[in-house]
């Protein structure tokens, strides 16, 4: 299924557009958990510079990370309330798993990308399926931290930063 149009739709609330960055399960660890895999940086690291990114175009970056499923379902549904214009997503372990994540996306219709720190595709078969891939607008996979940077750049664009 590819997205819609009425699915790529920038939402317009009062004040400035906001981007929502998602970071899912063990992404707390980032720095320390398998750096050969994820890198050193840590989650408050690339948050710290995609904040940053935001102001600098004027552009509330808001940063999330749960280990639970609910509390990202939660989180993402509350976006449709906020000048939310576009979402940028890790979904981490749950790319594989969370049909109530996919739900929640489909349903609030914020354009999103899905990103992943390493290659999924070049890994174990059961993590080379994503429920996410094709409601994205995109996905960005095996660059690292920079897949944030890339995601952050086009979500800024969409929302008509700068």
């Amino acid at each position: 299924m590819q997205p819609s149009d009425a699915n790529m739709r920038i939402r317009r609330k009062a004040g400035n557009p906001a981007v929502l960055v998602l970071h899912g399960p063990n992404l707390n660890l980032l720095g320390t958990r398998e750096p050969d895999i994820y890198g050193r940086e840590t989650l408050e690291q690339i948050n710290a510079r995609l904040r940053a990114a935001g102001r600098r175009r004027d552009v509330k970056v808001h940063c999330f990370q749960s280990n639970t499923e609910g509390a990202l379902v939660d989180r993402i549904q509350a976006a449709r309330d906020e000048a939310v214009g576009f979402i940028v997503a890790n979904p981490a372990a749950y790319t594989h798993t969370s049909v109530a994540m996919r739900d929640a996306l489909a349903a609030i219709a914020i354009p999103f990308i899905e990103i992943h720190l390493s290659n999924i595709h070049a890994r174990e078969a059961f993590r080379r399926h994503s429920f996410f891939s094709d409601l994205a607008l995109g996905t960005i996979c095996g660059l690292g931290s920079h897949g944030y940077d890339l995601a952050l750049g086009i979500a800024l664009e969409r929302v008509g930063a700068g």
